[in-house]
């Protein structure tokens, strides 16, 4: 599956938020059936859902968030989403590896049923407590419907007893973060960032999605159609870097034809690694050129 960089929650019982993401250029809408759903409105939600995966997608996929594995609420989801057009499930507060597995079994008995490719339905987790976080790495190897993992920074606040996680450092959850990337590239997972609340400000916005990108996040879980310009220019190669990554590429090409043992570009020693770095540049380009 390509590397989707745009994740938005959309209320799933909000017929015209969910309307108007279907008009977005998005890479993911996840249609919210958990925590942006009031409880009155659950049942109008799932009601929704035959209808918002019916629709043509224009190349956006279609995942809903669903509540915890196990819950009542959770069976209830499923039964009203595993239909055509669902394209996968965002797992909320997964702690351990049995809580995909149980979604997994569940998808492995009515994907056929409900006309859909086995095993086409992805699955994304999101780690929002410490027990997550310190699963993480198992959570990641559980299934191979697993796409990513997502950090949930306000759950995962509220299980260590913060109090305010805007104020300093300690908001930025550098540890948390960095040990999620780490899980998700161990087995060669997308890292999806913590949605960044305050939607007039895109300069902070660009801040924090740019301290995500440096820390090996693929993308960034998104709450307002204003903040997916800024998403996608930082997370998509700027001209420079497209630029560097070809020389990269083609004075390494070269050098290994002429049986030269070493390349220098730009004043740098070119090795194995920043080759392969250069060329994941250039791949996420060939992507972006496609989806365009």
């Amino acid at each position: 599956m390509r590397m989707m960089r745009s994740w938005m929650f959309v209320p799933g019982h909000q017929r015209r938020m969910i309307d108007k993401a279907y008009g977005l250029k998005l890479d993911v809408a996840m249609f919210d059936l958990e925590d942006g759903v009031p409880p009155g409105e659950k049942d109008t939600a799932r009601a929704m859902m035959g209808g918002t995966l019916a629709r043509p997608s224009s190349g956006m996929l279609r995942f809903v968030r669903i509540h915890p594995a196990g819950t009542k609420e959770m069976e209830a989801d499923l039964r009203a989403v595993i239909r055509p057009g669902l394209d996968g499930l965002t797992l909320t507060k997964v702690s351990c590896p049995e809580d995909v597995l149980r979604v997994s079994s569940i998808l492995a008995e009515r994907e056929e049923q409900a006309g859909l490719e086995r095993g086409g339905v992805r699955l994304i987790a999101i780690i929002e407590s410490a027990r997550g976080l310190i699963q993480a790495a198992a959570i990641a190897a559980s299934s191979p419907r697993l796409i990513g993992l997502m950090f949930g920074a306000e759950d995962f606040a509220m299980d260590l007893g913060m109090f305010n996680v805007r104020q300093g450092e300690a908001g930025d959850f550098l540890y948390a973060r960095s040990a999620l990337v780490v899980a998700a590239a161990s087995e060669g997972l997308q890292a999806i960032d913590r949605v960044y609340l305050n939607i007039r400000n895109p300069a902070g916005l660009e801040r924090d999605t740019r301290l995500a990108r440096e820390l090996g996040f693929t993308g960034k879980a998104l709450i307002h159609p204003a903040q997916i310009e800024v998403v996608e220019t930082v997370f998509r190669p700027t001209d420079a870097e497209v630029k560097h990554a070809r020389r990269v590429v083609e004075a390494f090409e070269a050098a290994e034809a002429d049986g030269a043992g070493a390349v220098a570009v730009d004043g740098q020693m070119v090795d194995l690694p920043v080759v392969e770095r250069a060329r994941r540049v250039l791949q996420l380009v060939s992507e972006n050129t496609t989806r365009c």
